[in-house]
């Protein structure tokens, strides 16, 4: 495929067993960059050894970590992935075909779908991991992410363009993944409420599961893909849950904010 003015962004930390997919998957780029959090594992070498530059970077919290990765971009048109996201072939030759026209207007941003992988094999039905809309592809002087430590989101104003071909996620491949990253993704989440005094309100705490749950299970379809829906249900509302537990623990003991930290790192999990 002939190059795009265009930079793969992905930021990486001990991504070595699939940062070579994903980097592979975008033929087209003119750029690959990895910004990696000092990794331990092999994950630098092999993502150079997928044409990628590396730039080493202390973890900054998702949001300013990509709005960092902008910054060190050799080309205004950004695609972000993650390690453990790929393109599909469908939507490799949409972007190559598109994205030209793309460049040349002023949109400031282009919708992706996304497809994920769950326990092996697609989901069909639970709607969050099917054709799930994020805005992944930008011009990094019209569009940038919030600060946000975790589920950050891209900003911009104006129509984002939007193409229709799926890129796949690859869901925790294991449940000891999601488990971790229920962990960290919980203490990042409750680390920004902490940071805008946002109250405990424990009295919604008995009612989170039974809502979060049911919200997925039957308005979000998961019923609809047997146990592996159930699964992937429960797990979302153990996470609504436990943040809201772990942060009325950071306001009733602070000195558990440092405590968590040292174990969550020792363990290789927070960064």
């Amino acid at each position: 495929m002939a190059a795009l003015p265009l930079t793969l962004a992905v930021i990486t930390h001990n991504e070595a067993d699939c940062i070579g997919r994903c980097l592979d998957s975008v033929p087209f780029a003119a750029e690959k960059l990895v910004v990696d959090s000092l990794s331990d594992d092999d994950t630098v070498a092999v993502a150079r050894a997928h044409g990628a530059r590396v730039v080493e970077q202390a973890w900054l919290g998702f949001g300013p970590q990509r709005n960092f990765a902008s910054t060190q971009a050799s080309h205004d048109w950004i695609l972000v992935l993650d390690a453990d996201e790929y393109l599909s072939p469908e939507l490799a030759k949409e972007l190559q075909e598109g994205l030209p026209a793309l460049m040349a207007g002023d949109a400031p941003a282009a919708i992706l779908r996304r497809r994920t992988l769950y326990m092996g094999k697609p989901m069909r039905w639970y709607r969050p991991a099917v054709g799930e809309r994020l805005a992944r592809l930008y011009h990094r002087g019209r569009a940038r992410w919030t600060e946000a430590r975790v589920h950050e989101s891209l900003r911009y104003e104006g129509r984002a363009a939007e193409f229709r071909a799926p890129f796949e996620h690859v869901n925790n491949p294991t449940l000891a993944h999601k488990q971790l990253k229920v962990l960290r993704y919980a203490e990042l989440k409750c680390r920004d409420w902490l940071d805008k005094g946002k109250p405990a309100r424990m009295w919604q705490a008995p009612l989170v599961y039974p809502a979060a749950f049911l919200k997925d299970y039957l308005l979000r379809l998961g019923c609809l893909d047997g146990w592996r829906g159930f699964v992937i249900s429960h797990t979302a509302a153990s996470y609504a849950l436990y943040k809201r537990l772990r942060y009325y623990e950071m306001k009733a003991n602070p000195d558990s904010v440092a405590q968590a930290a040292r174990v969550l790192k020792r363990h290789g999990v927070d960064r």
